[in-house]
């Protein structure tokens, strides 16, 4: 019996070591973003939903140790009366998460209404809240952005700050009005607690568009990328009909936006695994030959399980293809905004302070955004 147990602890042991080797090892990146939706932020929303492509484009071009890694992306709104005053007015919209799609959807359901903004107390929500990784590599951000002092509410930013950094998460704080307001009401104070980074903004500023010779072919060839995805599982119709709505709110915020939300479907963090069968397949969490028929969209219900594979692994290579396509024009209409930005000043908003910061942050932690 003591044998028995001994062999037991060590095996018990063997596997909680390999377990945290795993996670030491891990390259992910997480994204919280903290939105003030008081009355005065409906500019700030429709930065937010413009750039959140440019944004995950950026991530994605990431690497450590010579991998990309996976993004997750989370989304809290504070500051709104038509939250509960019991939660502090503040709502989390979405956990962290690798589907994109749904961090865009939400996005486009926010509206603004005036209330009170703590945010210390959203700081510790998204802190506490979120499934933050305990990997030693992992880069854990959050964004918080608004334009009341800092120091509003019962839950000092203080407090919850100093628990942020304790998990190695830095807090970046984004004022939306004058970089010494911003500064005299703590914002600032706040990101220098948690190893972050103060920044302002103009919330109303309209992103320049940039219309390149490259755009034309980008988005059609994103329009065909949807054709490679195979929606299956309860989730997958209702998933792959929510990417086809945030294609037309892309292209609704204008040409440029459709661009990015285009050029993000061909990156790897564009991940969809949980509905799409490709994806699935490809990082093998399913087998085409276990699915139950009523699993399977209509057109592979009467297929033969060869003709199954074959189906799945032709439309992988197509949209690899594809995406191949889309990168290397995306590559000639970087260059092309390079150039554009040469001569016109830099832009004032949401997804500049983002990408500025982060990339700093990044190279803490031994990534590289190229």
């Amino acid at each position: 019996m003591k044998t028995h147990g001994v062999k037991t602890l060590v095996a018990a042991a063997v596997i909680c070591l390999a377990a945290a080797f795993s996670a030491a090892a891990e390259d992910r990146i997480q994204l919280a973003i903290l939105l003030d939706t008081s009355n005065s932020m409906d500019g700030l929303i429709e930065q937010a939903k413009s750039q959140l492509w440019k944004v995950v484009n950026e991530l994605a071009r990431a690497k450590h140790n010579g991998k990309t890694p996976s993004l997750e992306v989370a989304l809290f709104q504070y500051g709104n009366n038509d939250i509960p005053e019991a939660t502090g007015y503040i709502r989390m919209v979405s956990g962290l998460t690798t589907d994109l799609d749904k961090i865009s959807q939400e996005l486009f359901t926010l509206t603004t209404n005036g209330g009170d903004e703590y945010c210390g107390m959203v700081i510790g929500k998204a802190v506490d809240g979120l499934a933050w990784s305990a990997a030693k590599d992992a880069l854990k951000v959050i964004y918080i952005a608004g334009n009341e002092p800092f120091t509003q509410g019962s839950v000092s930013f203080k407090t919850t700050c100093a628990r942020a950094i304790a998990k190695g998460i830095a807090v970046n704080t984004i004022f939306c009005g004058s970089n010494q307001e911003g500064a005299d009401t703590f914002w600032k104070a706040g990101a220098e607690l948690a190893d972050g980074r103060y920044m302002s903004i103009d919330q109303n500023q309209v992103v320049a568009e940039v219309a390149t010779p490259y755009d034309t072919e980008i988005v059609r060839m994103g329009g065909e990328l949807n054709a490679t995805y195979v929606a299956f599982g309860s989730a997958g119709a209702a998933s792959k009909e929510r990417q086809a709505e945030q294609d037309t709110n892309a292209a609704a915020m204008g040409a440029p936006v459709m661009v990015q939300r285009s050029v993000a479907k061909a990156q790897t963090v564009y991940a969809n695994s949980s509905w799409d069968l490709v994806d699935a397949v490809q990082n093998k969490t399913v087998e085409v030959s276990k699915l139950k028929a009523e699993e399977l969209p209509q057109e592979m219900r009467t297929m033969s399980p060869t003709e199954k594979e074959k189906y799945v692994k032709d439309l992988a290579a197509k949209r690899t293809e594809i995406q191949k396509k889309i990168n290397v024009l995306n590559e000639q209409r970087r260059v092309f905004v390079a150039e554009y930005q040469k001569k016109n000043a830099a832009e004032n908003t949401l997804d500049q302070a983002i990408l500025s910061s982060v990339k700093e942050q990044a190279e803490k932690k031994g990534y590289v955004i190229q």
